[in-house]
């Protein structure tokens, strides 16, 4: 057992060099960027579907790791997990395990999940489903390796609509974010080899945010939304370093928050864009006491927990962006993002003041997943059209506009050398260039 629990280690050490690969949320960097390899150049007149598979419903987005695309998705009441060849469009393997699930009222218009994108750290890939059902599975066949069951903690009687946070792997731990408004929610960090809890925060319900880790003076954090705040955790043990409160009358906390270098970025539809810039103010020392080697190396983080303050203050307020559900990209001090007012707008807004650069008149739709790499920002709409605009705080320049699908996106895509991998109301499709 010790034996494959240093195999795993290892495998766990080498996922953060494989930037071919499209291993998490947001790419292989979870920042948005896409790697320059894989853009074409010049940008090609069409697209040809090379294969197509019918893989059931939900928002979640694949990821793609050693030669396989891995998906997530529902045919209710049961949750599924395939793998899928990357060159044959052929099923390595499916998955599926039961996963009832009472849809929010509210949430008439959407799918059940899941919405949480999977995230693939060397031989395993790391699934979270709607109800809260966290589980390892074996790469190669899809045998599960453990599973940890938060679903007693999922409550959608008042406005959560199901957990929605995409896993990430930080200081060697695998990070989730589970609990509703009903039961309030836990930020967790387990061991990827077993499921072992690390730490726990606990806190407000949830938000639909994924998680950001960022080093702020010197420390370490986790920075994530709930369902009423925006908060600071020692990504060492999960001790609340600071919360901005960040109130929405919907607990519709969606966007992923952004660091800048020096400001956080938030968004939400009702109460605009703001920067925050977040600091650590160190107290007085520890007063000498007369305690034991031990004792003194046992209490030194609580004792630097009591000497620091964390200071948080508002830099700027934007109240006329409201981004919605679009979490925007950071290039050359300029935000890139969709704000939904006017039926959904493409937006450039300078980060050190929140000056709005330029905005699209509107009507781009209720969504899009947004990328970018050296020279271009990437727009995938939820109407399924692939905008490729020249990356500027200029203004709007769009370079191709492609029709990829007849049925919603909603999915980030995946960019590959030769084209990419597009999820849509009920399918994936790998789709490659043609000149």
């Amino acid at each position: 057992m010790r034996y494959l629990l240093v195999l795993f280690v290892l495998a766990v050490g080498a996922h953060s060099t494989s930037a071919q690969e499209w291993t998490q949320f947001r790419g292989p960097s979870r920042d948005g960027i896409v790697p320059t390899a894989v853009i074409p150049k010049p940008w090609p007149k069409s697209t040809k579907r090379a294969w197509e598979v019918e893989i059931g419903e939900g928002y979640s987005s694949p990821v793609v790791a050693n030669g396989r695309a891995f998906l997530h998705s529902r045919r209710d009441p049961e949750e599924i997990v395939t793998a899928i060849d990357l060159k044959t469009g052929t099923i390595a393997w499916q998955q599926k395990y039961a996963a009832a699930f009472a849809k929010n009222q509210y949430a008439t218009a959407m799918a059940k999940g899941p919405h949480s994108t999977p995230i693939v750290v060397g031989a395993r890939l790391f699934t979270l489903g709607v109800t809260g059902i966290l589980t390892a599975w074996n790469t190669a066949d899809g045998t599960i390796a453990w599973r940890q069951d938060y679903s007693s903690s999922i409550d959608t009687s008042k406005l959560f609509t199901g957990t929605a946070m995409s896993p990430m792997l930080e200081g060697g731990s695998l990070i989730v974010q589970v609990g509703s408004d009903v039961h309030g929610g836990r930020v967790l960090a387990l061991d990827p080899a077993t499921g072992k809890e690390r730490w726990a925060w606990t806190g407000l319900g949830p938000g639909y945010a994924s998680p950001l880790a960022v080093t702020i003076d010197g420390v370490r954090q986790i920075i994530t939304m709930t369902n009423g705040s925006i908060v600071g955790i020692e990504a060492a043990n999960g001790a609340s370093l600071w919360s901005i409160p960040f109130q929405d009358d919907w607990h519709e906390n969606i966007v992923s928050p952004l660091w800048t270098g020096s400001s956080l970025i938030v968004s939400g539809p009702r109460q605009g864009t703001h920067a925050y810039a977040i600091a650590r103010v160190e107290g007085p020392p520890s007063r000498p006491e007369a305690a034991s080697a031990r004792s003194r190396r046992s209490s030194q983080a609580l004792e630097r927990a009591e000497a620091d303050k964390w200071q948080t203050k508002q830099v700027w307020k934007n109240t006329d962006v409201t981004m919605y559900t679009v979490t925007p990209v950071l290039a050359d001090g300029i935000i890139y993002g969709m704000s939904n007012k006017r039926s959904g707008q493409f937006v450039a807004v300078r980060a050190s003041d929140g000056w709005l650069k330029w905005s699209t008149p509107g009507r781009d739709g209720r969504h899009a997943s947004i990328l970018q790499n050296g020279e271009y920002l990437l727009f995938l709409t939820d109407g399924g059209v692939l905008i490729v605009s020249k990356r500027t705080a200029e203004g709007f320049v769009e370079e191709r506009r492609y029709e990829l699908s007849q049925s919603a996106t909603w999915s980030m895509p995946v960019f590959l050398p030769d084209g990419m991998l597009v999820r849509d109301a009920n399918s994936l499709q790998r789709l490659t260039w043609e000149p």
